[in-house]
Protein backbone atom coordinates (compact mmCIF):
# COMPACT_ATOMS: atom_id res chain seq x y z
CA UNK A 1 0.00 0.00 0.00
CA UNK A 2 1.36 3.76 -1.05
CA UNK A 3 1.97 6.34 1.54
CA UNK A 4 -0.74 8.61 -0.21
CA UNK A 5 -3.18 5.40 0.03
CA UNK A 6 -2.22 5.07 4.11
CA UNK A 7 -3.00 8.55 4.07
CA UNK A 8 -6.51 8.87 2.93
CA UNK A 9 -7.22 5.70 5.09
CA UNK A 10 -5.95 7.22 8.73
CA UNK A 11 -8.95 9.58 9.35
CA UNK A 12 -11.77 7.58 8.55
CA UNK A 13 -10.23 5.13 10.78
CA UNK A 14 -9.47 7.94 13.28
CA UNK A 15 -13.31 9.04 12.57
CA UNK A 16 -14.35 5.59 13.31
CA UNK A 17 -12.50 5.39 16.45
CA UNK A 18 -14.07 8.93 17.74
CA UNK A 19 -17.66 7.35 16.61
CA UNK A 20 -17.00 3.91 19.02
CA UNK A 21 -15.44 5.22 21.86
CA UNK A 22 -15.76 9.15 22.70
CA UNK A 23 -19.74 8.95 21.96
CA UNK A 24 -20.51 6.16 24.82
CA UNK A 25 -18.19 7.12 27.09
CA UNK A 26 -19.34 10.73 26.61
CA UNK A 27 -22.97 9.32 27.20
CA UNK A 28 -22.04 7.72 30.74
CA UNK A 29 -20.32 10.81 31.52
CA UNK A 30 -23.41 12.57 31.37
CA UNK A 31 -25.61 9.85 32.73
CA UNK A 32 -23.83 10.18 35.96
CA UNK A 33 -23.55 14.36 36.10
CA UNK A 34 -27.67 14.30 36.00
CA UNK A 35 -27.62 10.98 38.38
CA UNK A 36 -25.08 13.17 40.82
CA UNK A 37 -27.85 16.04 40.54
CA UNK A 38 -30.42 13.52 41.39
CA UNK A 39 -28.62 12.68 44.64
CA UNK A 40 -27.68 15.73 45.77
CA UNK A 41 -31.40 16.96 45.46
CA UNK A 42 -32.42 13.89 48.47
CA UNK A 43 -29.26 15.31 50.04
CA UNK A 44 -27.05 12.12 49.35
CA UNK A 45 -23.35 12.70 48.44
CA UNK A 46 -22.81 10.96 44.55
CA UNK A 47 -19.41 10.24 45.68
CA UNK A 48 -20.49 8.03 48.64
CA UNK A 49 -23.02 6.26 46.15
CA UNK A 50 -20.82 5.55 43.52
CA UNK A 51 -17.91 4.64 45.41
CA UNK A 52 -20.57 2.13 47.41
CA UNK A 53 -21.84 0.59 43.85
CA UNK A 54 -18.35 0.08 42.31
CA UNK A 55 -17.10 -1.61 45.47
CA UNK A 56 -20.06 -3.92 45.48
CA UNK A 57 -20.22 -4.58 42.19
CA UNK A 58 -16.14 -5.47 41.55
CA UNK A 59 -16.89 -8.95 44.59
CA UNK A 60 -16.42 -12.01 43.25
CA UNK A 61 -20.05 -12.91 43.93
CA UNK A 62 -20.61 -9.79 42.35
CA UNK A 63 -18.99 -10.04 39.12
CA UNK A 64 -20.68 -13.46 38.67
CA UNK A 65 -23.98 -12.37 39.31
CA UNK A 66 -23.77 -9.58 36.84
CA UNK A 67 -22.36 -11.90 33.86
CA UNK A 68 -25.29 -13.92 34.76
CA UNK A 69 -27.68 -11.45 34.55
CA UNK A 70 -25.84 -10.08 31.42
CA UNK A 71 -26.23 -13.59 29.79
CA UNK A 72 -29.97 -12.92 29.02
CA UNK A 73 -29.84 -9.24 27.91
CA UNK A 74 -26.68 -10.00 25.80
CA UNK A 75 -29.02 -12.78 23.90
CA UNK A 76 -31.85 -10.36 23.56
CA UNK A 77 -29.77 -7.81 22.33
CA UNK A 78 -28.44 -9.42 19.73
CA UNK A 79 -32.18 -10.75 18.35
CA UNK A 80 -33.36 -7.35 18.53
CA UNK A 81 -29.66 -6.09 16.54
CA UNK A 82 -30.41 -8.34 13.56
CA UNK A 83 -33.73 -6.89 12.85
CA UNK A 84 -32.37 -3.21 13.54
CA UNK A 85 -29.31 -4.06 10.93
CA UNK A 86 -32.24 -3.72 8.04
CA UNK A 87 -34.45 -1.50 9.82
CA UNK A 88 -36.64 -3.58 10.83
CA UNK A 89 -37.99 -3.71 15.14
CA UNK A 90 -39.11 -6.90 16.44
CA UNK A 91 -40.41 -4.92 19.44
CA UNK A 92 -41.88 -8.74 19.83
CA UNK A 93 -38.69 -10.62 21.59
CA UNK A 94 -40.29 -10.60 24.91
CA UNK A 95 -43.35 -12.54 23.50
CA UNK A 96 -41.33 -14.58 21.36
CA UNK A 97 -38.49 -16.07 24.18
CA UNK A 98 -40.98 -16.30 27.16
CA UNK A 99 -43.66 -18.75 24.64
CA UNK A 100 -40.36 -20.53 23.43
CA UNK A 101 -39.24 -21.07 27.65
CA UNK A 102 -42.84 -22.35 28.34
CA UNK A 103 -42.67 -24.71 25.30
CA UNK A 104 -39.21 -26.06 25.66
CA UNK A 105 -39.59 -26.67 29.29
CA UNK A 106 -42.72 -28.74 29.10
CA UNK A 107 -41.18 -30.22 26.36
CA UNK A 108 -37.42 -30.80 28.13
CA UNK A 109 -38.87 -32.34 31.05
CA UNK A 110 -41.06 -35.02 29.39
CA UNK A 111 -37.59 -36.04 27.67
CA UNK A 112 -35.10 -38.44 28.75
CA UNK A 113 -31.99 -38.73 26.91
CA UNK A 114 -28.52 -38.21 27.21
CA UNK A 115 -27.28 -34.93 28.76
CA UNK A 116 -25.50 -33.27 25.36
CA UNK A 117 -28.80 -34.55 22.91
CA UNK A 118 -31.52 -33.72 25.96
CA UNK A 119 -29.76 -29.96 26.12
CA UNK A 120 -29.75 -29.41 22.24
CA UNK A 121 -33.22 -30.91 21.42
CA UNK A 122 -34.18 -28.45 24.18
CA UNK A 123 -32.65 -25.51 22.43
CA UNK A 124 -34.07 -26.62 18.89
CA UNK A 125 -37.35 -26.72 20.20
CA UNK A 126 -36.97 -23.12 21.70
CA UNK A 127 -35.23 -21.90 18.56
CA UNK A 128 -37.86 -23.28 16.39
CA UNK A 129 -40.90 -21.50 18.67
CA UNK A 130 -39.11 -17.81 18.60
CA UNK A 131 -38.66 -18.31 15.36
CA UNK A 132 -42.27 -19.38 14.33
CA UNK A 133 -43.91 -16.69 16.61
CA UNK A 134 -41.74 -13.98 14.67
CA UNK A 135 -42.23 -15.50 11.17
CA UNK A 136 -45.83 -14.56 11.73
CA UNK A 137 -44.71 -10.81 11.86
CA UNK A 138 -42.66 -11.19 8.58
CA UNK A 139 -45.23 -13.24 7.08
CA UNK A 140 -47.81 -10.22 7.76
CA UNK A 141 -45.44 -7.57 6.59
CA UNK A 142 -44.49 -9.42 3.06
CA UNK A 143 -47.65 -10.14 2.53
CA UNK A 144 -50.01 -7.40 3.50
CA UNK A 145 -47.63 -4.65 4.45
CA UNK A 146 -48.62 -4.40 8.44
CA UNK A 147 -45.74 -2.96 9.83
CA UNK A 148 -43.64 -5.29 12.30
CA UNK A 149 -43.68 -2.76 15.46
CA UNK A 150 -47.67 -2.91 15.45
CA UNK A 151 -47.57 -6.55 14.88
CA UNK A 152 -44.92 -7.67 17.29
CA UNK A 153 -46.74 -6.10 20.00
CA UNK A 154 -49.82 -7.67 19.09
CA UNK A 155 -48.37 -10.75 19.11
CA UNK A 156 -46.90 -10.38 22.61
CA UNK A 157 -50.06 -10.03 24.11
CA UNK A 158 -51.22 -13.00 22.03
CA UNK A 159 -48.63 -14.86 23.88
CA UNK A 160 -48.81 -13.83 26.87
CA UNK A 161 -52.58 -15.36 26.93
CA UNK A 162 -51.71 -18.76 25.38
CA UNK A 163 -49.10 -18.86 28.28
CA UNK A 164 -51.38 -18.17 30.73
CA UNK A 165 -53.71 -20.87 29.19
CA UNK A 166 -51.20 -23.56 28.78
CA UNK A 167 -49.50 -22.66 31.88
CA UNK A 168 -52.89 -24.42 33.94
CA UNK A 169 -53.63 -27.36 35.69
CA UNK A 170 -54.48 -30.34 33.39
CA UNK A 171 -52.53 -28.72 30.83
CA UNK A 172 -48.96 -28.12 31.49
CA UNK A 173 -48.83 -27.10 34.95
CA UNK A 174 -47.00 -29.31 37.40
CA UNK A 175 -49.33 -31.37 39.60
CA UNK A 176 -49.99 -29.52 42.15
CA UNK A 177 -49.52 -31.23 46.13
CA UNK A 178 -50.44 -29.85 49.15
CA UNK A 179 -46.21 -29.23 49.91
CA UNK A 180 -45.99 -27.97 46.85
CA UNK A 181 -48.23 -24.95 45.18
CA UNK A 182 -45.50 -23.80 42.88
CA UNK A 183 -47.47 -22.61 39.48
CA UNK A 184 -44.46 -24.57 36.89
CA UNK A 185 -43.88 -26.73 34.39
CA UNK A 186 -42.67 -29.98 35.62
CA UNK A 187 -38.98 -30.16 36.54
CA UNK A 188 -36.15 -30.98 33.85
CA UNK A 189 -34.14 -33.48 34.23
CA UNK A 190 -30.26 -33.19 35.24
CA UNK A 191 -29.94 -34.28 31.81
CA UNK A 192 -31.69 -31.76 30.24
CA UNK A 193 -29.37 -29.12 32.02
CA UNK A 194 -26.52 -26.94 31.73
CA UNK A 195 -23.50 -27.63 33.88
CA UNK A 196 -21.89 -24.80 36.12
CA UNK A 197 -18.86 -22.93 34.50
CA UNK A 198 -17.62 -21.91 37.87
CA UNK A 199 -18.36 -22.97 41.23
CA UNK A 200 -19.16 -20.65 43.83
CA UNK A 201 -21.41 -20.76 47.36
CA UNK A 202 -23.21 -18.18 46.59
CA UNK A 203 -24.21 -17.81 42.69
CA UNK A 204 -22.31 -20.29 40.06
CA UNK A 205 -21.13 -18.89 36.72
CA UNK A 206 -24.23 -20.18 34.12
CA UNK A 207 -22.85 -22.20 31.32
CA UNK A 208 -25.16 -20.79 28.99
CA UNK A 209 -22.48 -18.06 28.75
CA UNK A 210 -21.02 -20.57 25.87
CA UNK A 211 -24.19 -20.37 23.68
CA UNK A 212 -23.82 -16.28 24.03
CA UNK A 213 -20.13 -16.43 23.09
CA UNK A 214 -21.26 -18.93 20.34
CA UNK A 215 -24.03 -16.65 19.18
CA UNK A 216 -22.52 -13.81 18.74
CA UNK A 217 -19.15 -15.16 16.77
CA UNK A 218 -22.20 -16.44 14.61
CA UNK A 219 -23.78 -12.95 14.68
CA UNK A 220 -20.22 -11.10 13.42
CA UNK A 221 -19.61 -13.84 10.78
CA UNK A 222 -23.61 -13.82 9.30
CA UNK A 223 -23.47 -9.85 9.46
CA UNK A 224 -19.52 -8.92 8.42
CA UNK A 225 -18.72 -12.06 6.79
CA UNK A 226 -21.45 -13.44 4.58
CA UNK A 227 -23.41 -11.99 1.33
CA UNK A 228 -26.57 -12.49 3.40
CA UNK A 229 -24.68 -9.87 5.87
CA UNK A 230 -24.28 -7.45 3.14
CA UNK A 231 -27.31 -7.80 1.45
CA UNK A 232 -28.73 -6.95 5.53
CA UNK A 233 -26.32 -4.06 5.38
CA UNK A 234 -27.74 -2.81 2.42
CA UNK A 235 -30.89 -2.90 2.43
CA UNK A 236 -31.05 -0.79 6.29
CA UNK A 237 -28.81 1.84 4.51
CA UNK A 238 -30.92 1.85 1.28
CA UNK A 239 -33.98 -0.78 0.55
CA UNK A 240 -34.48 0.88 -2.98
CA UNK A 241 -30.70 0.83 -3.78
CA UNK A 242 -30.70 -2.88 -2.41
CA UNK A 243 -33.43 -3.66 -4.04
CA UNK A 244 -32.09 -2.15 -7.80
CA UNK A 245 -29.08 -4.12 -7.46
CA UNK A 246 -30.83 -7.26 -7.03
CA UNK A 247 -31.69 -8.14 -3.52
CA UNK A 248 -35.04 -9.40 -2.77
CA UNK A 249 -36.60 -7.46 -0.07
CA UNK A 250 -39.75 -9.61 0.64
CA UNK A 251 -36.94 -12.96 1.29
CA UNK A 252 -34.97 -10.65 2.94
CA UNK A 253 -37.19 -9.67 5.36
CA UNK A 254 -38.60 -12.80 5.97
CA UNK A 255 -35.02 -14.59 6.84
CA UNK A 256 -34.37 -11.53 9.35
CA UNK A 257 -37.59 -12.25 11.31
CA UNK A 258 -36.71 -15.67 11.66
CA UNK A 259 -33.21 -15.62 12.42
CA UNK A 260 -34.51 -12.92 15.36
CA UNK A 261 -37.00 -14.69 15.97
CA UNK A 262 -34.77 -17.59 16.86
CA UNK A 263 -32.17 -16.15 18.72
CA UNK A 264 -35.02 -14.41 20.88
CA UNK A 265 -36.20 -18.09 21.46
CA UNK A 266 -32.75 -18.55 23.16
CA UNK A 267 -33.47 -15.53 25.76
CA UNK A 268 -34.90 -17.98 27.96
CA UNK A 269 -32.65 -20.85 28.36
CA UNK A 270 -30.16 -19.76 31.51
CA UNK A 271 -33.20 -19.25 33.36
CA UNK A 272 -34.75 -23.18 32.12
CA UNK A 273 -31.39 -24.60 32.04
CA UNK A 274 -29.38 -23.14 34.88
CA UNK A 275 -31.50 -21.64 37.82
CA UNK A 276 -35.50 -22.65 37.78
CA UNK A 277 -34.98 -25.74 35.78
CA UNK A 278 -38.72 -25.24 34.42
CA UNK A 279 -40.90 -22.27 33.43
CA UNK A 280 -42.37 -21.04 36.65
CA UNK A 281 -44.94 -18.19 37.09
CA UNK A 282 -42.44 -15.77 38.40
CA UNK A 283 -40.57 -15.87 35.19
CA UNK A 284 -38.00 -13.24 34.52
CA UNK A 285 -39.73 -10.63 32.30
CA UNK A 286 -38.94 -7.46 30.37
CA UNK A 287 -35.60 -9.13 29.18
CA UNK A 288 -36.72 -8.14 25.27
CA UNK A 289 -37.89 -4.50 26.11
CA UNK A 290 -34.78 -4.19 27.87
CA UNK A 291 -32.73 -6.23 24.52
CA UNK A 292 -34.10 -2.83 22.30
CA UNK A 293 -32.14 -0.49 24.79
CA UNK A 294 -28.80 -3.03 25.05
CA UNK A 295 -29.14 -3.09 20.92
CA UNK A 296 -29.44 0.30 21.15
CA UNK A 297 -26.51 1.11 23.64
CA UNK A 298 -23.98 -1.47 22.10
CA UNK A 299 -25.16 -0.08 18.87
CA UNK A 300 -25.85 -3.49 16.86
CA UNK A 301 -22.40 -4.58 17.57
CA UNK A 302 -21.70 -7.92 19.07
CA UNK A 303 -18.84 -6.51 21.47
CA UNK A 304 -20.98 -3.31 22.05
CA UNK A 305 -24.29 -5.17 22.85
CA UNK A 306 -21.24 -7.66 25.16
CA UNK A 307 -20.34 -4.63 27.13
CA UNK A 308 -23.97 -2.77 27.69
CA UNK A 309 -25.41 -6.42 28.99
CA UNK A 310 -22.32 -6.02 31.08
CA UNK A 311 -23.23 -2.34 32.27
CA UNK A 312 -27.12 -2.54 32.92
CA UNK A 313 -26.42 -5.80 34.58
CA UNK A 314 -23.79 -3.99 36.81
CA UNK A 315 -26.70 -1.22 37.49
CA UNK A 316 -29.12 -3.86 38.40
CA UNK A 317 -27.01 -5.67 40.91
CA UNK A 318 -25.30 -2.29 42.56
CA UNK A 319 -28.61 -0.84 43.04
CA UNK A 320 -28.72 -3.31 45.95
CA UNK A 321 -26.22 -2.15 48.12
CA UNK A 322 -27.83 1.40 47.47
CA UNK A 323 -30.94 0.42 49.03
CA UNK A 324 -29.22 -1.22 51.79
CA UNK A 325 -27.38 2.21 52.26
CA UNK A 326 -30.71 3.96 52.48
CA UNK A 327 -30.09 5.51 48.95
CA UNK A 328 -32.93 4.79 46.97
CA UNK A 329 -32.36 2.40 44.38
CA UNK A 330 -34.23 4.07 41.52
CA UNK A 331 -31.24 6.33 40.90
CA UNK A 332 -29.75 3.13 39.08
CA UNK A 333 -33.13 3.55 36.94
CA UNK A 334 -32.08 7.12 35.91
CA UNK A 335 -28.89 6.06 35.43
CA UNK A 336 -29.93 3.57 32.77
CA UNK A 337 -32.46 5.84 31.26
CA UNK A 338 -30.14 8.61 30.41
CA UNK A 339 -27.53 6.22 29.37
CA UNK A 340 -29.83 5.20 26.59
CA UNK A 341 -31.28 8.59 25.90
CA UNK A 342 -27.87 10.27 25.99
CA UNK A 343 -26.07 7.74 23.95
CA UNK A 344 -28.74 7.69 20.97
CA UNK A 345 -28.02 11.97 20.92
CA UNK A 346 -24.27 11.87 21.68
CA UNK A 347 -24.00 9.08 18.87
CA UNK A 348 -26.16 10.93 15.82
CA UNK A 349 -24.51 13.96 17.30
CA UNK A 350 -21.02 12.72 16.49
CA UNK A 351 -21.64 10.59 13.74
CA UNK A 352 -23.35 13.84 11.99
CA UNK A 353 -19.94 15.55 12.90
CA UNK A 354 -17.67 12.49 11.66
CA UNK A 355 -19.65 12.79 8.48
CA UNK A 356 -19.49 16.47 8.04
CA UNK A 357 -15.62 16.25 8.48
CA UNK A 358 -15.37 13.83 5.86
CA UNK A 359 -17.45 15.67 3.30
CA UNK A 360 -15.00 18.44 4.25
CA UNK A 361 -11.79 16.32 3.73
CA UNK A 362 -13.28 14.84 0.17
CA UNK A 363 -13.69 18.72 -0.83
CA UNK A 364 -10.36 19.18 -0.06
CA UNK A 365 -8.63 16.62 -1.61
CA UNK A 366 -10.94 17.72 -4.88
CA UNK A 367 -10.00 21.20 -4.56
CA UNK A 368 -5.99 19.78 -4.83
CA UNK A 369 -6.78 17.54 -7.42
CA UNK A 370 -8.60 20.19 -9.71
CA UNK A 371 -5.43 22.41 -9.42
CA UNK A 372 -2.90 20.34 -9.95
CA UNK A 373 -5.20 19.25 -13.09
CA UNK A 374 -5.07 22.57 -14.09
CA UNK A 375 -1.19 23.50 -13.15
CA UNK A 376 -0.70 20.21 -15.56
CA UNK A 377 -2.72 21.36 -18.65
CA UNK A 378 -0.99 24.80 -18.33
CA UNK A 379 2.34 23.58 -18.08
Amino acid sequence: MSTRARARRRPISWRRVVVAVIAPVAALIFSLLVSSIALLLIHKSPFTAFHQMLSYGLQTNSMIAIVNTAIPLYIAGLAVAIGFKMNLFNIGVEGQYRLAALLAAAVGAELHLPPPIHITVILLIAIAVGAVWAGVAGLLKVTRGVSEVISTIMLNFIAFGLIAYLLAPGRLQKPVSASDLTTQTRTIPDSGLMPALLHNPFQSLSGVLIIAVILGLLYYVLVWRTRFGYDLRAAGLNPEAARVSGVGLRTLIMQTMLLSGAIAGLVGMNQVLFFSRAYTLDFPQDLGFSGIAVALVGRNNPIGIALAALLFGFLQRSSQILDLNNVPKEITQIMTGVIILSVVIAYEVVQRWSQAQEVKAAAEQTRHATAAADAKVSA
